[in-house]
């Protein structure tokens, strides 16, 4: 029975050439085969580095008949590179699909990380790395775009999208519309290149900025979540939480000081109103 070939993820670079790892400069030399997004845009690379493999394309309006092939080809036992146009394959690309099969066909897959658009921007904001989400590429058309900032006003992580240049200024405009222009925002433009640029500040400074600039290049937005959204709760929200643990089996002392410190309220105006209200009742 033939052994079945690998699926190598390759991280390629995303603008500066320097940036690809030894590991994935090994690995596009051994494979058999090398799937890419546009064959043009990978024999650059490979021209770069003198690496001489046969390569075949994958991408969106190609990926059902392109991946059954390719799986075709790992079965028989050959060794297979994927890679995008730049970052990492499988990241708002149909890659996932071809991992997906391969999973279910027993073949093995594995990753040689490198650069990505969305966490080097996010490193480089400036605003709060420890909770994140990627939303990938923004919806074309403006009505979809409102819906979809509409769908994420209470996201409270910090959020990473992708856009292109002739989008970016109404897509600007749509988040001061849905969300307002106070939040912060980085726009980061061809990270690692020469022209490599962060913008930060409000969506207010951020929009007013590029209105006055030639818009070239490809974006990555890091925008900071929504606050959190504080839930009131008074006195008599309070009052009936003491029941609540007293039940439970706290003592008095015990259920108040709890009580005012989920409620944020003076845990001595807690003690003083249940007072109140035991004299009143007596």
């Amino acid at each position: 029975m033939t052994e079945k070939g690998r699926l190598f993820l390759c991280a390629t670079p995303i603008g500066n050439l320097k940036d690809i790892t030894l590991r994935v400069l090994e690995t596009l030399n051994n494979v058999d085969l090398i799937a890419c997004e546009d064959t043009r845009q990978t024999l650059k690379l490979l021209n770069h580095f003198e690496i001489k493999k046969p390569v075949t394309s994958y991408f969106e309006h190609n990926k059902q008949f392109k991946g059954e092939e390719i799986i075709e080809e790992l079965l028989a036992g050959k060794d297979v590179a994927l890679v995008s146009d730049a970052g990492m394959p499988g990241v708002s690309d149909p890659g996932y699909e071809l991992v997906v099969e391969c999973i279910k066909k027993g073949i093995e897959v594995t990753a040689l990380p490198g650069p990505v658009a969305a966490i080097t921007g996010l490193v480089l904001s400036g605003l709060d790395t420890r909770r994140f989400c990627f939303e990938g590429f923004i919806p074309r058309t403006k009505k979809d775009k409102r819906q979809f900032f509409q769908n994420l006003i209470n996201e409270e992580r910090t959020i990473v999208f992708y856009e292109s240049p002739h989008r970016l200024l109404e897509t600007l405009e749509v988040i001061r519309e849905v969300w307002g222009g106070k939040r912060r925002i980085a726009v980061c433009r061809e990270l690692t290149k020469m022209f490599e640029e962060v913008k930060r500040g409000t969506v207010d400074e951020v929009l007013n900025y590029f209105r006055e600039q030639k818009i070239k290049g490809e974006f990555t937005l890091i925008i900071e979540g929504a606050q959190p959204v504080k839930v009131e709760r008074g006195l008599d929200w309070a009052r009936n939480r003491v029941k609540e643990l007293i039940e439970e089996g706290l003592t008095n002392k015990e259920a108040v000081k709890l009580a005012a410190k989920e409620a944020d309220i003076s845990k001595r105006e807690l003690y003083e109103e249940i007072m109140i209200k035991k004299d009143n009742h007596e």
